[in-house]
Order: structure tokens, then C-alpha cells, then sequence
């Protein structure tokens, strides 16, 4: 909680001047539209926290949101019978992306960064080579119902949201959480502990790709069908979670500190769009978030001092 605190001031600053800005945000029914609108990001952040504070990266869920909910449209296509036995296949599809990602990375030593960035292009391929750039078939008001509807007053994606945000804190405080740390801290010095650091990293990977699955199901539910919906989404995920105090190199961040990260991206945007200032701005401003948190991660933790040789040589 300690660590979050810092982003949880800035978030309630935000909120604050949202208020100000739009009184009806201070009601029930405008702060849950706000949740609705964050709970896929918050979702995949969380996700890619995992990654992350494992030393690694996952630049291939936006694509899968995408892959997701483009093939959910195609094989449901209107059929309400379709939508549950559709909903277990795109949980699966998510789990056994970040499945090869994991492997990938871990068995045949690739950079992460190759893997995923090489999944985004297979995934986006895929997708254009089956729609021709115009997805087809339509999804069920079953499936719609986790992105739109609601439980009573609480919309389903908020009480979706709590349970995976609940699931998420419940794992980093477990020991599987400090597995992951301590992997992505050193990665030797946790394997000459015992630590197996392949399982984890690639329970990590898999871990996202549920994420992004779920994060997929509520976008389709609530923007419909689209070949671009989940374009960009990487790099939001990625600028909420370093927002949130999460190290790029991992080992150091907490899972609550990266969702509160995405809440307070969220609540930066919306006040922007309530001044009117051009969403177009949304990438620039993630871009100056990313280099001034690895900028001010660095400020705070300088390198070691590393001896000259001709230093070296005098101490002796």
C-alpha cells in the first residue's frame, strides 16, 4: 500500500479536478461509467504488471484483444446458443498465447521483445488476411452483456474488475508474487535460490494473456466489433503500469500500484476530453509518461560504482 501511495494521491487530484470540471462525476451513476470505461485497461495492466516485475515484456495483447474479439463476432455471429462455448475458446486462445510467449522467451532465450512484438504482427496478420480489414459476424447480447449490462446498479464489468483486481493482489501477496519479484530483481541469484524461474516467467506470460482475453470480452460488449479495437492498447497498458511506479526492469512495483497507474491514465484523459484538448494527444502524453518514469527510476536508483582500471590499479 506504501508504494501505491504517491499514485493514489495524483489519482484522487485528478478525480478531484474531473469533479470540478463535470459535478455529475460525483454521482453513483457517473463514477461507475468512469470504472466501466477503465475496467479493460485496469484488467490488462494488471496483466502486464505480471510480465513486467518479471524482467520481461508483452507487446502482443493489443493485437490478441483484437484477434479476440474479431474471431468471437465470426464464430457467433448473431447465435445466442454460441456465446458461452465461444467465451471458454477465446480464455483458452489467451491462455495459450501467453502459453508460446512464455516458452518462447524462456526455452529459446529470445528477448521478449522480439517474441511479442513478432506475436502483434502474426496476430494483426491473421486478422487481416481472415476479415480483408472488415470483421464479419456479429456477437450475441450474452456476450454483449459483460461490456453493457449490469448486476442491479453495478455494471458487470466493475464487479469483473474486482474480482481479477482481487485475484491479481491476491497472488503478488502469495508466494508465486514473491517468486516473480525476486526473478525479475536477479534472475540468477533466484535460481541458485531454487526459484524456477522459466515456470514463472511463463506462468507470467499466461497470466497477461487471460488478461488480455478478458479485456477483450468486455471491449467486444461494449464498442462492438472492430479491427482496430484493441490497437495501441500494448502501450497504454505498458505507460499505466511504469505510471504506477512499476520498474521497466522489473522487481520492484506492486499490482495495485500498476491498476491504480491505468485508473489514473483514465482519469488524465477524461480530463482532457473535458477541456477539450484533442485525443490525438493521448500517444504523446504516454510517450513523456514512459520517459520520465524510466528517467526518474534511474535518478533514483544511480548504477554501482564501477572502478577504471587504472583506479583499480592504485588502490592495490
Amino acid at each position: 500500500m506504501k508504494r501505491a501511495l504517491p499514485i493514489l494521491v495524483v489519482l484522487l487530484v485528478l478525480l478531484a479536478a474531473i469533479a470540478v470540471a463535470n459535478p455529475y462525476f460525483l454521482e453513483p451513476a457517473g463514477f461507475l461509467a468512469f470504472l466501466k470505461r477503465a475496467a479493460p485497461l485496469v484488467i490488462l495492466a494488471a496483466g502486464q504488471y505480471f510480465v513486467i516485475v518479471s524482467g520481461e515484456f508483452d507487446l502482443s495483447v493489443g493485437s490478441l484483444v483484437t484477434a479476440e474479439v474479431v474471431i468471437a463476432a465470426r464464430l457467433i455471429d448473431g447465435e445466442e446458443s454460441a456465446t458461452w462455448p465461444v467465451l471458454v475458446l477465446l480464455i483458452v486462445i489467451g491462455l495459450f498465447v501467453g502459453l508460446v510467449n512464455g516458452v518462447l522467451t524462456t526455452k529459446l532465450r529470445v528477448p521478449s521483445f522480439i517474441v511479442t512484438l513478432g506475436m502483434l504482427l502474426i496476430l494483426s496478420g491473421a486478422v487481416f488476411l481472415w476479415t480483408g480489414g472488415a470483421p464479419r459476424g456479429a456477437l450475441s447480447e450474452g456476450f454483449r452483456m459483460f461490456g453493457r449490462g449490469s448486476l442491479g446498479p453495478v455494471p458487470w464489468s466493475v464487479l469483473i474488475l474486482l474480482a481479477m483486481g482481487a485475484a491479481a493482489i491476491w497472488l503478488m501477496r502469495a508466494d508465486f508474487g514473491k517468486t516473480l519479484i525476486a526473478t525479475g530483481d536477479n534472475e540468477r541469484a533466484a535460481a541458485l535460490s531454487g526459484v524456477r524461474v522459466d515456470r514463472a516467467k511463463i506462468f507470467a506470460f499466461m497470466l497477461s494473456g487471460l488478461a488480455a482475453a478478458v479485456a477483450a470480452i468486455l471491449l467486444g460488449g461494449f464498442a462492438g466489433v472492430s479491427a482496430q479495437v484493441g490497437q495501441g492498447l500494448e502501450f497504454s497498458a505498458i505507460t499505466a503500469v511504469v505510471l504506477g511506479g512499476v520498474a521497466l526492469g522489473g522487481g520492484r512495483g506492486s499490482v495495485l500500484a500498476a491498476m491504480a497507474g491505468t485508473f489514473t491514465l483514465e482519469a488524465l484523459f477524461t480530463l482532457l476530453n473535458l477541456y477539450g484538448i484533442s485525443g490525438a494527444l493521448e500517444f504523446t502524453v504516454q510517450g513523456v509518461i514512459i520517459i520520465a518514469a524510466v528517467a526518474a527510476g534511474a535518478i533514483r536508483l544511480p548504477r554501482k560504482f564501477t572502478p577504471r582500471r587504472g583506479d583499480a590499479h592504485a588502490a592495490s
